[in-house]
């Protein structure tokens, strides 16, 4: 259902009242914030953010990189101290760049035409405040207390009188036109804010404010809101009513989505182009939404990790942070494109100077995407800017887990009423989802019907007779439908009201829990009996909880670590009549101790002795930054902000437990806890052996203990040779030997040895003489005959036919024992023209010599590796 109404003039009850912003924006802290260039130096390369670049967090490092989106190159990075790990907001224009760190809160304002911090100022840590900007205003949106406030870009200080809404409100960000629009869910409106002209100089007229020049009825108060601005307006999803209202060029249109949205629905921050994508992750559904008319789409895949979808160029980009892609589709909804990379954790996608930048805090990559839908990678930790390796990828994600079995929700819990002055507050606790995320709440009672946000639990029926009795139910919806309802008690309203607490304060105390206080109310002549206290974060009101004095402690837990909130409190009395609310109390972020670290895992550290390498993933911060880490390994204690150490000074080969545990305001959280060891010497062990005439083998196994191990092999007497650690083979040996050889392995730790005896193989030759081809030749071989002949054998290493002891018939294989030089003999034709004086001790009839000429030595005929007689 679509239906178009014309937009009214503005409201006439002005927000625009005076008085100081709670987040203490006003507090410019001008100390410098010391960011490094890396890798440029900032004189020589200060230079302003060019079309089409864009300046991307990477947690991991702490920096920031200007990715230049024409060559998917890094020109510029900055690192930005103590923050490593810290989630980060970054706003930019061509000349300014502005920083909220969510741990810690500080706003910093870098002038990229000097690559300096020119001022920083503190806000409360959490989600809660955010900060807009457009081309030369900037403003600080505390979504708890509800008030914006214009800031100086450049300097931070305030720029005149801050615009007021009710506690709670959401959105926040600028339209194409330079309009910050503003949702109030309990108002149920949206409001765009024009800025403050600056003044020209500091002694000019500064008294000029911030406008608030349009307002428009998008939804019934108490309603969950969700904003994106536009080209020119402002697109506000009703979660409690399912539907989407468009704002553009003052005129309202409202599409009725009804059962489609099935579940919470997401829009991005600021949608480009007319058609407006919103995104229920639960279902894994798109819905795309132009002029009234609706088309849905399916994204592929498993869970509800799904970022809201972002429509750019024609398509529609949506991530998906537990697979680590994103998938695109076209204009029909049809899958066009999977992008994937080596990311872990969120995916943050923003369109900027045309073009699409897909951003991993924690990983080491991006992506690019121009018009012509393009894919590029980036390297955000490229070396031709910083040098140096990039750190460790982040492991791929885990499987998305199992879908749970869905039902209708369960009944609200505590569902209360407390009576006033011709009305009724109604609020309750959540009903369980039942696994599909609860859309509105119903409450039903004095012949009316309300729809509440998820997020609100708490309302005022209006319109009741004082002096009658009525009785609220609730009851909540989910994407199967309404669950059970819960029943108030009875209340009768009256004009005899109390007086509201006066003020109220908070305070986050380090154990989690919040403390709420308060001056005791007027009762106006009747007992005050309790007080309920509501709690109120961005876009969010919901009871905190009830008591009979003047403080509640709301337990550990309770709210949300991390977040802001701000308290307002109502006084009932002894006749169930409550005060309208408090004024809202100051900003709090309840915190505790961090949890504690995850993927622990300590390892040996190969080439250093009595060390191991220790690394985990940052532990949840639960409301304050993770100051540092205590390491304890065995008896050793360290202190690091990393999240990765070595620990040394353990001994060699020792068991090890690992205890790690991280530090924040409130103290130390629970500790992680492994195991390691330490590199210990190496252990042989010989496995075999073998040998030939003039070399031996030696095969082994070595523990290297957990380190790098260099292996050698060595005889007594000589040089040790190295090799592969599983056999190695030593050459030059005599044959016939037996030898004793000594494996080593050495690694950081020390040596381990081990020892093998082998002998070397005998020596053998082949008595050789071949008849010539002459007839003088053709049976000189054939025997032996008086005077010289081949294959003769003497007692002494000469011819001496007094001392001939035989002749050896050609091919006789002898045993070779070892060399002497003697008399020079000359084989001729017989044995291929050799000529030597050396001659060969051999086995023959005792031990006896013949002509090296005439004995053919196996493996090469090499007389070189007979030992000399």
């Amino acid at each position: 259902m679509d239906e178009v109404v014309p937009t009214r003039t503005t409201r006439s009850r002005s927000r625009l009242r005076g008085g100081l912003v709670t987040v203490a924006t006003v507090l410019a802290l001008l100390a410098a914030m010391g960011l490094t260039v890396l890798g440029l130096g900032s004189a020589d390369n200060a230079v302003a953010n060019y079309d089409a670049s864009s300046w991307l967090w990477s947690a991991a490092r702490s920096e920031l990189a200007r990715v230049n989106g024409v060559t998917a190159r890094v020109d510029t990075r900055m690192e930005v101290p103590a923050a490593r790990r810290h989630p980060m907001q970054v706003v930019q224009t061509d000349r300014v760049l502005v920083l909220r760190d969510l741990h810690s809160g500080q706003i910093s304002a870098l002038d990229l035409a000097t690559l300096q911090i020119t001022a920083t100022t503190p806000t409360a840590p959490g989600l809660g405040v955010s900060v807009a900007l457009h081309e030369d205003a900037a403003f600080v949106v505390d979504a708890v207390q509800g008030v914006v406030r214009q800031l100086d870009p450049q300097s931070l200080v305030p720029v005149g009188e801050p615009v007021r809404y009710p506690p709670g409100i959401t959105g926040g960000t600028f339209d194409g036109k330079g309009r910050l629009w503003i949702a109030v869910p309990a108002e149920g409106t949206v409001s765009a804010i024009t800025a403050a002209r600056l003044p020209s100089s500091p002694a000019a007229d500064a008294a000029v404010s911030p406008r608030q020049v349009e307002t428009h009825d998008v939804a019934e108060p108490s309603h969950e809101l969700v904003v994106s601005t536009l080209d020119d307006g402002v697109a506000v999803l009703d979660r409690t009513a399912g539907a989407l209202v468009t704002v553009v060029q003052g005129t309202t249109r409202r599409t009725v989505l009804g059962e489609q949205l099935a579940g919470p629905g997401t829009l991005p921050v600021r949608t480009s182009g007319p058609v407006v994508p919103v995104t229920v992750a639960g279902q894994r559904q798109v819905h795309a939404i132009t002029d009234g008319a609706v088309r849905s789409f399916t994204v592929p895949g498993e869970g509800d990790r799904l970022g809201a979808a972002v429509a750019w160029a024609g398509r529609f980009y949506c991530a998906d942070d537990a697979a680590g892609v994103v998938y695109a589709f076209d204009a029909t909804g049809q899958l066009v494109e999977t992008i994937r990379g080596r990311w872990g954790g969120p995916l943050e996608l923003e369109v900027r100077e045309n073009h699409l930048f897909i951003n991993a805090p924690d990983a080491a990559t991006a992506r690019v995407v121009n018009d012509r839908h393009e894919v590029r990678e980036v390297d955000k930790y490229a070396n031709d800017v910083l040098g140096g390796d990039p750190p460790v990828e982040p492991p791929p994600p885990p499987p998305p887990p199992k879908k749970p079995q869905v039902s209708k929700p369960g009944a609200p819990r505590s569902v209360t009423a407390a009576a006033g002055d011709a009305q009724a507050r109604v609020s309750w606790q959540p009903a369980a989802g039942n696994g599909a995320e609860i859309i509105r709440y119903v409450v039903e009672g004095a012949g009316q019907r309300l729809e509440v946000g998820a997020n609100q639990r708490s309302v005022q029926v209006k319109e009741l007779t004082n002096g009658e009795t009525y009785k609220f139910s609730v009851h909540a919806v989910n994407a199967k439908g309404a669950g059970p309802s819960r029943s108030s008690n009875p209340v009768t309203p009256t004009a005899e009201v109390p007086d509201a607490p006066t003020s109220v304060s908070a305070q986050a105390r380090p154990d989690g829990t919040v403390v709420v206080s308060w001056p005791e109310a007027n009762g106006q002549g009747n007992k005050i009996s309790r007080y309920a206290v509501t709690a109120t974060s961005a876009g969010t009101n919901a009871p905190a909880g009830e008591s009979e004095g003047t403080e509640l402690v709301i337990a550990a837990g309770e709210l949300e670590y991390g977040t802001q909130y701000a308290f307002t409190v109502v006084a009932v009395n002894d006749k169930g009549a409550a005060s309208e609310a408090s004024p809202v109390s100051d900003t709090v972020v309840p915190f505790t101790v961090p949890g504690a670290p995850v993927e622990l895992t300590a390892s040996t550290v190969a080439d250093q002795p009595g060390t191991v390498a220790v690394q985990w993933a940052p532990a949840e911060a639960n409301g304050r930054p993770v100051t540092g880490y205590v390491v304890e390994v065995g008896d050793k204690r360290s202190e690091v902000t990393d999240t990765r150490t070595t620990v040394g000074g353990l001994g060699d080969g020792q068991n090890v437990t690992v205890r790690v545990l991280a530090v924040n305001e409130a103290g130390e959280g629970p500790e992680a806890t492994t195991t390691a060891r330490t590199v210990a010497p190496p252990r042989v062990t010989v496995t075999g052996s073998s040998a030939t005439a003039t070399s031996a083998t030696v095969a082994f196994t070595v523990d290297a203990g957990g380190g790098q191990a260099t292996c050698t092999l060595a005889r007594s007497g000589q040089p040790a040779k190295s090799g592969p650690c599983s056999s190695i083979t030593m050459s030059g040996l005599t044959p016939g030997t037996g030898y004793t050889f000594t494996v080593t392995a050495t690694n950081a730790a020390g040596s381990g040895t081990a020892t093998r005896a082998q002998a070397t193989d005998a020596l053998y030759g082949i008595a050789t003489c071949v008849n010539g081809t002459e007839p003088e030749q053709r049976t000189y071989c054939d025997r032996d005959r008086d005077g010289r002949n081949g294959n003769e054998i003497f007692s002494v290493p000469r011819q001496d036919n007094d001392r001939q002891v035989g002749w050896a018939r050609p091919g006789t294989r002898l045993k070779a024992l070892c060399k002497v030089r003697g008399e020079e003999v000359y084989a001729y034709v017989y044995n291929d023209n050799k000529r030597s004086t050396w001659w060969v001790r051999v086995e023959y009839s005792g031990r006896n010599y013949i002509p090296w000429v005439w004995l053919n030595l196996e493996d090469g005929d090499n007389i070189n590796i007979l030992p000399t007689c």
